[in-house]
């Protein structure tokens, strides 16, 4: 294998903070090579020196071993880099041709060339070997062929180095392992595949090599048929991680949460949103799970108050059926949102203001808030400069401890937690499947909404799976499996097809 893409020596600073000290990477055709760290590392840094969105302080990049200097991610395209985001750049209303040629259109005597285009995305696909429709319009499409629509716009502006982040993060375990398949087969045509990721399963099944980053800095890169999960994990953390499992016995109570023949209207594209019943009782851990983009958000909106509905919402034997957010809080509800930057913090206030909202009411002294959200970092081991700190300077994990902290603090008997580890590394995602399950064992009810089966089978005492917003299948602790929830994800397993959700006798 030739090096494609060797990046030496790469530092960045942002203001006081190191994101990468003097980092070395080198991407050989051929491979996929994986990028694993805690949140804050620097992996997202070194990724957009690559792309040219970010210009370093020090370093070199060289590409075929020529010198170069992005100063734009249109530099990296031309140079043959492309990158695959988290969260898809598409057009909805477009067709998968539109959105492939978009801004590189083909065109005859200055008029886009329609049947050339046509043409070149019909091969691509063929090449390949995808099932999609040229003509298709992106919104009728699931979210494992809308990523591979991001990877043709790649692979349409001859990129022979793809960068993915979290490429997994929306897809179900099928499509997962279509995108892997495809990742190998793009590999064994000499594409250079960069893999940023958490998933270190992932890692262990798709990639050739890996390189680990902690604080800016590479601590090794090695080939991964040569590592461990577990050694993986330790060279990320500096310790060793121990997996959170729920296998304490249930001794469920009373309910702390009923929804009862609650109604969304489709909207758009979005179908109309279906539960005839789901109940969450204290000292239990209920899961959803999901696509993304199968009504779990708006489902969840309705539950905590930020979305009219029809049907009945009882919290801790309170009708708040008709309250807003502050009422259901009152009524004994906390909530962790999916975005946690948006919805779930302010970013221009300091930590001590985000740890305080929700707990104090009427004028405090700042010095008692300081006092507090020093006590609360202190046991959530949330990493920062200080109380006074703005929550915009934390990493993702950090800002994701000071949300899980504030909302737990409030020992509410109720918490709805929207995928709660999108996007933390593995030691953050340890410090919270072990507070979720703390609060289960407090004697609380936990709502979880989460796309990883994984965490779901881990620490869920029963889940029920959302398709096309309706509920198809309920599955007890005993019955939960990669298998059978990626199955009823996909309407094809036992129970799918089911007019909405039918909880499980003792629900």
């Amino acid at each position: 294998m030739t090096s494609r893409v060797r990046l030496t020596g790469i530092t960045k600073r942002f203001g006081p903070v190191l994101a990468n000290d003097d980092v070395d990477l080198d991407l050989l055709s051929g491979e996929v090579h994986a990028v694993v760290g805690e949140n804050g590392a620097g992996k997202s840094t070194l990724m957009s020196v690559l792309y040219g969105s970010v210009h370093p302080d020090a370093g070199q990049i060289a590409a075929n071993g020529v010198p170069v200097r992005f100063t734009s991610p249109g530099d990296a395209i031309a140079a043959g880099i492309g990158m695959v985001h988290q969260h898809f750049q598409l057009f909805e209303s477009f067709s998968v041709t539109d959105n492939v040629i978009y801004g590189a259109e083909p065109s005859r005597r200055g008029v886009i060339d329609r049947a050339s285009a046509r043409d070149r995305v019909a091969a691509l696909i063929e090449e390949y070997g995808s099932t999609l429709d040229p003509s298709a319009a992106v919104r009728t499409l699931p979210m494992g062929l809308r990523q591979q629509v991001e990877i043709l716009k790649a692979l349409y502006r001859h990129a022979d180095v793809l960068i993915l982040d979290e490429p997994t993060a929306v897809l179900t375990p099928a499509e997962t392992g279509l995108l892997f398949t495809s990742l190998r087969r793009l590999a064994e045509r000499g594409v250079a595949i960069v893999l940023v990721t958490h998933k270190l399963d992932e890692v262990m099944q798709v990639s050739d090599r890996v390189t680990v980053l902690r604080q800016g800095r590479v601590v090794e890169t090695v080939p991964t048929a040569d590592t461990t999960p577990a050694a993986l994990a330790h060279a990320m953390t500096g310790r060793d991680i121990e997996t959170a499992v729920n296998d304490a016995p249930a001794s469920p109570g009373a309910a702390v949460l009923t929804v009862t023949d609650l109604r969304i209207p489709a909207e758009g594209t979005r179908a109309a949103i279906a539960c005839d019943h789901l109940r969450v009782r204290a000292g239990e851990i209920v899961g959803i799970a999901g696509v993304a983009g199968n009504g779990q958000a708006e489902f969840v909106q309705a539950v905590v108050g930020l979305r009219p509905a029809s049907g009945s919402v009882t919290i801790n034997d309170v009708d708040v059926s008709r309250a807003d957010v502050r009422r259901r809080r009152r009524a004994g509800m906390a909530y962790v949102p999916e975005d946690r930057a948006a919805v779930g913090s302010a970013r221009a206030l300091s930590i001590s203001d985000n740890l305080a909202v929700g707990r104090f009411r009427g004028w405090l002294k700042p010095s008692a808030l300081r006092r507090h959200a020093a006590d609360l970092m202190e046991r959530n081991d949330v990493r920062g400069a200080g109380p006074e700190a703005r929550m915009s300077s934390l990493s993702g994990g950090n800002a994701q401890k000071v949300v899980l902290a504030r909302e737990l603090s409030q020992r509410a008997p109720l918490l709805v937690a929207e995928n709660p580890t999108q996007g933390v590394d593995v030691g953050a995602i340890e410090y919270i499947h072990r507070e979720l399950l703390a609060y289960r064992a407090a004697g609380n009810g936990v709502l979880l909404v989460s796309n990883e089966l994984s965490e779901l089978i881990a620490l869920a005492d029963r889940v029920h799976v959302l398709v096309g917003g309706r509920f198809v299948a309920s599955f007890e602790r005993a019955q939960l499996s990669e298998g059978r929830l990626g199955e009823a994800m996909t309407n094809a397993g036992a129970g799918a097809g089911t007019a909405a959700l039918t909880p499980p006798e003792g629900d």
